[in-house]
């Protein structure tokens, strides 16, 4: 008789001298327990062909091990899950997440529909939410705080919420962008984005305020509030440039993924880069440093901020108090935007 099949959970904590909880967790790769214990205990329940019955395990515990992550994009956008900087986030909270000890549940605004923490916590799919981005409005953001369950959000740490956000200095890095245009020689600096937009917005006035630090006249038409893709920044840029001219001799754009949106009206237009118009994004997507010219970027350090949002999360599901980060931001010259005489710093 193989009684290898029947080992139950009991019989597994007796062998590995450890109570029945933490054979459970330590199968379940929860990083309260130690990581020594963890490996001692999977390895006695491969020996004994043990698999721990995660469904009956969740019923008993009434938990999860699961976190929803919540991509909060809206329907005025074409922005998808493809966008290269979304699928960084999504990897890097992925890591933070099983380093944990918890699975990622993949969703969108419109799977949950109007009401997250119903169909996520009370429906029983995860134990907490991340959402990544507060878009124009945050009403179901505010909902979904409102019922007190664990969340966390990716946006700008300046917003006025009642909910913890984790996210980029998002106004120092508009600044920082359009300061290093301005300070290598351009003097009528574009922005290219969409001000309305909670992230972008604080981006948009760093931008302002490096115009007015630098005593130029601010120009409205030269701003451009566009989607936030890069099909929206290739057509705004081209009808820009047909209807007006190239009224411009830089460019800030909102993201990576716009400003190579720009970067591909311009070049069919045979202006040069950075010669004519120099431009600079927002991300440091690994496509920035492989485009010709190189794309200069601000860096948002995603892996960092998916620590700390995960950190917050675990600090509420463990009845602690969470609080809200503020990411420091990098400028990455590259060779889309002329050098300036001196390094900004």
């Amino acid at each position: 008789m193989n009684i290898s099949k029947k080992l139950t959970l009991a019989d597994l904590a007796k062998l590995a001298n450890v109570s029945t909880a933490t054979v459970s967790r330590a199968l379940n790769n929860n990083p309260l327990i130690k990581q020594q214990t963890r490996e001692r205990i999977n390895a006695l329940a491969k020996e004994h062909n043990f698999s721990l019955n995660a469904a009956a395990s969740r019923l008993r515990t009434q938990k999860t091990n699961v976190v929803a992550v919540i991509l909060n994009i809206i329907d005025e956008t074409e922005q998808s899950i493809t966008d290269p900087f979304l699928l960084k986030v999504v990897g890097d909270l992925n890591k933070a997440l099983n380093q944990a000890g918890f699975e990622l549940l993949l969703s969108n605004s419109a799977m949950a529909r109007d009401d997250w923490a119903r169909y996520f916590i009370d429906g029983r799919r995860a134990d907490g939410i991340i959402v990544v981005g507060q878009a124009k409005n945050d009403a179901k953001v505010r909902q979904t705080a409102a019922r007190h369950v664990p969340l966390v959000v990716w946006g700008d740490p300046h917003s006025s919420a009642g909910y913890v956000i984790v996210g980029s200095n998002n106004q120092l890095g508009g600044f920082t962008a359009t300061h290093h245009l301005l300070n290598s020689g351009c003097q009528k600096v574009l922005f290219l984005g969409d001000p309305e937009h909670a992230e972008m917005s604080e981006r948009y006035r760093g931008y302002r305020q490096a115009i007015a630090e630098a005593k130029l006249e601010y120009d409205e038409t030269l701003t451009l509030s566009i989607d936030i893709t890069s099909t929206a920044a290739y057509e705004a840029i081209s009808a820009h440039i047909i209807s007006r001219g190239l009224t411009f001799d830089g460019i800030f754009a909102c993201s990576d993924m716009v400003a190579l949106g720009a970067m591909k009206a311009l070049k069919e237009r045979y202006i040069n880069i950075p010669n004519e118009v120099a431009i600079i994004g927002f991300d440091d997507i690994a496509l920035a440093e492989l485009m010709h010219p190189a794309l200069s970027t601000i860096k948002q350090d995603t892996a960092a901020a998916a620590e700390h949002i995960v950190a917050q999360l675990l600090a509420q599901l463990n009845g602690d108090a969470a609080e809200s980060v503020m990411m420091d931001v990098k400028l990455i010259p590259r060779m889309s935007t002329r050098q300036p005489p001196t390094e900004y710093r």
